[in-house]
């Protein structure tokens, strides 16, 4: 079988929907008698590019948006273009959009839809996103064969929100990198050495900087420690700059003026790797996830995490977590304090989170997905 694999979410730091694509894409890779073919945005590729360098085109991306009026529209046009010219039924047996919003291809055509964000929670996302996803993906339904989703809540909002049959989507849940493990005090020592961080003496909070996050709440959540506590577990925030990030960093400047929150931006992989086995515990109060990586790589490093029980959270963590109302900074602040000062708590729930990660792999991930391939394959 012939795939035409969308893999433009590849080209820059990756964030949850390009680990997806590189991780189902290399696990795809090694079945007998499946090719992929990359579209990578303005060319195709029989290699899988798997460095979450910075790519040039990505790149340029925040210039486009504030210089160029409807530089999605654009982006969007000449993608559409150079992908329909090579990507024939007669060349490919199957097309998958990892990305919610499937190109134009005459044949089966599977699509991944991580979430409805932008419906649920639309003040959460640039209005140019809006708008696009608005204007494009309910086309994008009419083109699909069948529709992937990362969790339950997710394919039950999908039938809810669009009428579509329960059988019209599958939901497939994620996988978990073998690199995500527990590590000693001196494997993680070279990554918390760089910012002065003690093994398991620190709050970790891991996402992109913007609304849906919600680490307005975690901010406020964490100045309800104790000053003591405070000194002894600073907030490391790890991620890069989304959008709307203005209030956010006013908030966090005197915490990180007074050494209590540690912003390091984006990181390399193995880096975080260490940075969360290395951590006492995951802080993650985000509003709207369609699965939630960051939590199930905590728990594969035996991490526990304090999460809020929001869309898909549930699926993923389970009993292996603390889990909170979405916008109770009190309920999540005594969350802190018990991991903090509760070992007995801790250590059942670190050893509840390796578990419950086992469960997790993307290999199943790969598998299911091919049965769907194989599904609508003509």
């Amino acid at each position: 079988m012939r795939v035409a694999f969308n893999a433009t979410a590849l080209l820059s730091p990756l964030t949850g929907i390009g680990h997806y694509g590189l991780q189902l894409a290399k696990n795809l890779a090694a079945v007998p008698g499946l090719e992929l073919d990359y579209f990578y945005g303005a060319f195709w590729d029989k290699r899988l590019r798997e460095s979450t360098a910075p790519h040039s085109a990505a790149a340029a991306l925040p210039w486009l948006r504030r210089h160029i009026p409807y530089s999605y529209e654009l982006r969007r046009w000449v993608q559409n273009n150079r992908f329909y010219k090579h990507a024939k039924p007669s060349r490919f047996d199957v097309y998958h959009e990892p990305n919610i919003l499937p190109l134009r291809f005459d044949g089966p055509t599977v699509v991944t839809v991580h979430d409805l964000s932008w419906i649920r929670y639309p003040e959460t996302h640039p209005t140019e996103r809006v708008r696009a996803m608005n204007r494009y993906f309910e086309a994008g339904l009419r083109q699909a064969s069948t529709i992937i989703t990362d969790a339950d809540s997710v394919k039950r909002e999908l039938v809810q929100t669009f009428g579509l049959s329960p059988d019209f989507v599958t939901s497939i849940a994620l996988g978990v990198d073998a690199m995500f493990a527990p590590q000693s005090a001196e494997q993680t020592q070279l990554a918390r050495d760089q910012h002065g961080l003690g093994h398991g003496r620190y709050l970790l909070a891991v996402g992109t900087l913007e609304p849906r996050k919600n680490l307005s709440t975690a901010l406020l959540a964490y100045q309800r420690l104790p000053a003591s506590l405070r000194m002894q577990f600073p907030l490391v925030i790890v991620g890069m700059k989304g959008w709307h990030t203005s209030t956010l960093e006013r908030q966090m400047a005197p915490l990180v003026q007074a050494g209590q929150v540690r912003q390091l931006g984006y990181v390399s992989r193995p880096d975080l790797v260490s940075l969360m086995a290395g951590a006492r515990a995951l802080v993650y109060p985000s509003i709207y996830e369609g699965f939630g990586l960051p939590p199930l790589e905590a728990m594969a490093c035996g991490t526990p995490v304090i999460c809020s029980n929001a869309s898909s959270l549930p699926e993923v963590v389970g009993d292996a977590g603390l889990m909170v109302d979405v916008l109770d900074d009190v309920a999540l602040g005594a969350a802190m304090q018990l991991l903090l000062q509760d070992e007995g708590l801790w250590q059942g729930l670190q050893q509840k989170s390796l578990l419950r990660a086992q469960g997790f792999t993307w290999r199943a991930c790969a598998d299911k997905t091919l049965n769907v391939y194989e599904s609508v394959r003509r």
